[in-house]
């Protein structure tokens, strides 16, 4: 008969193996992200998205339950008996210490959810979202740097997968120089000191006030709204948040002004500050990372303001990494949205990089990674397949 009893048994062995499954969790401030791979060569199986995952912000039962709905989507019912291993990397987790607060957090609600759906993985893994990041590298690197720059900036020394030194992420109030919400906050001063006659022209204030839904009468240029867009908020045509589409509207409108429109008048130029300084006021700080996009769009169309902010932008994401003390031709794993294939500081950096004789290696999450340190949990070492976007 041919059956797995008259095979040799290290083949029925290799078999059952080719059934493990592993979990890697890429939990950030914004959402949670699961996937489902395979332990032999980490094939991605399923995924599964829920709520945000940051260990030290989001408490331990809802992050529990976002743990929870995010596996559960990933992972299908039946399978769940053969997954093997699982890891996580968490926005504010960490292994600095053994009762380092994310962690035990993160590890506390990883543990909860895996029990409430049925898992009883071999083995459980916590490391930081950045740690994860790194490992999510093409061959799985155990020692080197990592750069994160989104809405805000940290860079890391890697040492046999943890980290060993941290340099930045210190919030918007005291650092993250550089980063998403330092961009968009430039944006507003540079709005700001072109009204009051402290700065030069810049496609930004017109840009800026249309975001925040300055009324008509207070913009630089009262023409050119696109598709009858008045600035009232509730207009159906007005735009709240300045994804890319948006700001390249609204820049256009500001570049297409005529060449006879009279200047930015005094009276307009004092309602453009009295209507813009309460509305920035009116949402928390944070929410200015959401006009990073405009300095983007205003530098992509050669805004001299705008490019000075990228440089100096640029400038700031470059002291971490220095700070690290990079060796030459050391790699720098980084993430985050201002350093991806389009991100706007990807360039200006890489330059600076070069100097120092390094390269940045772009990896888009953490999954990959999570998923390469399950498999390592579970003894496997081969490389990863990227997980499916």
């Amino acid at each position: 008969m041919n059956n797995d009893l008259n095979q040799d048994p290290d083949r029925v062995r290799d078999r059952a193996r080719d059934r493990d499954l592993v979990v890697g969790l890429d939990a950030g401030g914004t959402r949670t992200r699961a996937v489902l791979a395979s332990a032999v060569d980490g094939r991605v199986l399923g995924q599964g998205v829920a709520g945000p995952g940051n260990a030290l912000t989001v408490p331990v039962p809802l992050l529990t339950d976002h743990l929870a709905e995010a596996v559960a989507r990933a992972v299908p019912e039946p399978d769940r008996a053969r997954v093997v291993a699982v890891a996580g990397g968490f926005a504010g987790a960490a292994e600095t210490a053994p009762d380092e607060p994310g962690r035990l957090n993160a590890l506390a609600a990883l543990t909860a959810a895996l029990r409430r759906l049925g898992i009883a993985a071999d083995s459980v893994g916590v490391s930081s979202d950045i740690e994860a990041a790194f490992a999510a590298a093409p061959g799985t690197p155990a020692d080197g740097l990592a750069l994160v720059a989104g809405t805000g900036v940290v860079a890391m020394r890697i040492r046999d997968r943890r980290c060993a030194v941290t340099v930045g992420g210190d919030g918007w109030l005291l650092g993250d120089d550089g980063g998403g919400f330092w961009l968009g906050r430039s944006a507003v001063r540079a709005a700001l000191r072109m009204a009051d006659g402290r700065g030069g022209p810049t496609t930004l204030a017109d840009a800026v006030g249309r975001a925040l839904g300055l009324p008509a009468e207070a913009l630089p240029s009262a023409e050119g709204r696109p598709n009858g867009d008045t600035g009232d908020p509730n207009s159906p045509n007005h735009a709240d948040s300045p994804s890319s589409a948006d700001a390249t509207t609204a820049l256009a409108a500001a570049r297409e002004r005529h060449p006879t429109e009279p200047e930015w008048s005094p009276d307009r130029r004092a309602a453009y500050r009295m209507h813009l300084l309460p509305a920035v006021m009116a949402e928390p700080p944070i929410h200015l990372a959401r006009l990073a996009p405009l300095v983007a769009e205003a530098a992509r169309h050669k805004d001299a303001v705008a490019q000075s902010i990228l440089d100096e932008a640029a400038d700031h994401v470059l002291e971490p990494v220095r700070a690290l003390e990079p060796r030459q031709g050391e790699r720098i794993v980084a993430t985050g949205g201002l350093l991806g294939p389009e991100g706007p500081l990807t360039v200006p950096l890489s330059e600076r990089l070069k100097v120092l004789g390094l390269t940045l290696d772009w990896v888009a999450d953490g999954c990959g990674g999570a998923v390469a340190l399950a498999r390592l949990g579970h003894g496997r070492s081969t490389t990863p397949s990227a997980p499916a976007t």
